[in-house]
Order: C-alpha cells, then sequence, then structure tokens
C-alpha cells in the first residue's frame, strides 16, 4: 500500500522559496508517476506539476513553469517541490500523490502541507 508523507510547508513572503518533500513507501515506484497537487480556500483541487519515477520526465501546469522544479531522489524514495518567486496566488494546501504508469489516475495522496505566501 502506497504511503506519501509531505512535509516543508509553511508562510512565507510574496516572491520567497519554499521546497516541499514528499517521502514515499509501500511500492516500487519505478512504475510510478508522482504530482503534486494544490486545493485553494473554495476551489477545486487542481494539478501542479508531476515526474516519471524511472525517467524523471516533468510535466507542470502553466502557471507555475518557470518557478517550480519537481525532482525525485530514486535512492532516498522523496519528491521534491522546489517553489521560487512565489505569489500569494500560490496559497494552498499542496499534495503529493502516485499514479501507476498504465493509469490517468492518481490512487494515492498524502495528508497535505499548507502553503501561505502572503503580500
Amino acid at each position: 500500500q502506497v504511503q506519501l508523507v509531505e512535509s516543508g510547508g509553511g508562510l512565507v513572503q510574496a516572491g520567497g522559496s519554499l521546497r516541499l518533500s514528499c517521502a514515499a513507501s509501500g511500492a516500487t515506484f519505478t512504475y510510478y508517476h508522482m504530482g503534486w497537487f494544490r486545493q485553494a480556500p473554495g476551489k477545486e483541487r487542481e494539478f501542479v506539476a508531476a515526474i516519471s519515477w524511472s525517467a524523471g520526465v516533468t510535466y507542470y501546469t502553466d502557471s507555475v513553469k518557470g518557478r517550480f522544479t519537481i525532482s525525485r531522489d530514486i535512492g532516498k524514495k522523496t519528491v521534491y517541490l522546489q517553489m521560487n518567486s512565489l505569489k500569494p496566488e500560490d496559497t494552498a494546501v499542496y499534495y503529493c500523490s502516485a499514479r501507476l504508469n498504465t493509469s490517468p489516475k492518481y490512487h494515492a495522496w498524502g495528508q497535505g502541507t499548507q502553503v501561505t505566501v502572503s503580500s
């Protein structure tokens, strides 16, 4: 059973940086894509970024391209989201997620970590 534990959220001023971490366990992640999603108050959860575990291919939503970087450390089984040039509209609960390469649906989720960007 896949388990995901996020850390690294917090309060930061606009223009600042944060790095989120997601410790993964319970599977052979070679066959997975790992993703970050976020949910702001009153809004639906939205895709932020994803990475294929084995090849390291990355995907981003347009609003974070050039500011956020997703990466993974295979040995530590950890996925990172480096967030730079943060904006107040990046404020949300950020969730780590996982899906099998053969499925479009993310089926495993972490508990979420709060990111608050003040103006």
